[in-house]
């Protein structure tokens, strides 16, 4: 049995063979710990400042410090509450997104409950905040505000570059999760304070990720140990991931323009199979296309996830599914229960071909049409009323 297609880009990323390649030699022979003085280790350590270097230069960060991570869940962690940590005692608010990822919402909610206050502010039925709404919420007891450059269930992206300057105004940090934007959309870096990253979203491998942080911005740390990390973050680094993350990133902004430009090809052969008979969940123009969140009113999209065995994809978040609770993300958006159910996301990339999404739309197409026999499915379909117009011109 052949492997499924994979359209679930969002959760995780194939492997790219060059990150596959530059981290071999640390899982063999050279196996040394890079914190480590003699030259096994000042090996292992050249190859985590490359691949620092490589993340930074992927990110368009000409300054500030680049700490690794365990992944981009320990980079908002840390970044949200070690500010918070360091903020002055009157600054004691923060504001972020009814949509951002999980790891924030959960992390703000965690300060909330050891006493901080909370702004959580709402989005367009787009999935888009306004900028002025984040000015308005603004106030000199606000120590950070935390907005997500592209969202990883609609793929939606926020003006960031028209927050960040409300947010320096006011005195307090901006942290934006990047993760999904990482070498796909450009990231104002020199208008944020600190960034999470991850390697696993860029075609590195999962187990590691990064925070970016300003000139001047060092949150508190969250673990205490042997400081491996600029002082910041304790634990000893894994070369191997090191390196494929590095590689990883490399490849990105090589590739860039030209992975951007083949997942806009697939954005429209997607749409233009699907039809209008599914419903596109947020912005369709204010968003990375290598995403496509849509519906199909009266689909069970749980249902048809399972049924539809020849393709790999979700209904949302891999951090939320099995939770039974509708998508936070989509509620936001202004969805019903049933509509939220009705969702799924088709994610895709470098390595997914014009073929195989084809193929992949089609067997998703027919086992919606199993599921809703009496209802047109696709774009391939004509409408009800084309129908009727039809029969009329037949009795002429």
């Amino acid at each position: 049995m052949s492997d499924p297609i994979y359209l679930d880009y969002q959760a995780t990323t194939p492997l790219a063979p060059e990150a596959r390649e530059a981290m071999l030699p640390y899982m063999s022979e050279k196996f040394g710990n890079p914190h480590s003085p003699h030259k096994m280790g000042r090996e292992a350590a050249a190859a985590v400042e490359l691949a620092r270097e490589r993340v930074m230069e992927c990110l368009g960060a000409d300054t500030g410090s680049l700490y690794f991570t365990s992944g981009a869940t320990e980079a908002a962690n840390w970044a949200i509450k070690g500010a918070l940590a360091n903020a002055p005692k009157e600054r004691n608010r923060i504001v972020t997104v009814a949509t951002e990822h999980a790891a924030v919402l959960d992390s703000c909610e965690y300060l909330k409950g050891q006493g901080y206050e909370l702004t959580v502010l709402d989005v367009s039925e787009e999935g888009l905040v306004d900028p002025m709404a984040v000015d308005a919420a603004l106030g000199e007891d606000v120590a950070l505000v935390a907005v997500m450059m592209v969202n990883n269930e609609i793929g939606v992206t926020q003006r960031v570059s028209e927050i960040a300057p409300v947010v320096k105004n006011a005195g307090a940090l901006l942290f934006c999760d990047g993760v999904q934007a990482l070498g796909r959309v450009e990231i104002p870096a020199a208008q944020c304070d600190m960034i999470a990253l991850s390697s696993h979203k860029i075609h590195g491998p999962k187990g590691i990720g990064a925070l970016w942080c300003a000139d001047g911005v060092k949150p508190a740390p969250l673990m205490h140990g042997g400081g491996q990390e600029g002082g910041l973050r304790s634990g000893t680094l894994a070369p191997a991931l090191c390196a494929g993350f590095g590689a990883a990133a490399a490849l990105m902004k090589e590739r860039g323009f030209d992975d951007y430009a083949h997942v806009e090809g697939l954005w429209a052969l997607a749409v233009e199979k699907f039809g209008d008979r599914w419903t596109i969940n947020g912005s369709d123009c204010a968003r990375y296309p290598g995403n496509l969140n849509i519906r199909l009113d009266g689909l069970d999209a749980g249902r048809l996830i399972s049924e539809t065995r020849g393709v790999a994809f979700s209904a949302g978040s891999a951090c939320a599914s099995g939770s039974g609770r509708p998508s936070h993300v989509l509620s936001a958006l202004g969805l019903s229960k049933a509509q939220a159910q009705s969702s799924i996301r088709l994610g895709y990339g470098r390595y997914t071909s014009e073929e195989e999404l084809e193929k992949a739309i089609d067997l998703i197409i027919d086992s919606a049409h199993s599921q809703l026999p009496n209802r047109p499915v696709s774009g391939d379909e004509p409408h009800p009323e084309d129908n009727i117009q039809l029969r009329e011109q037949d009795s002429e």
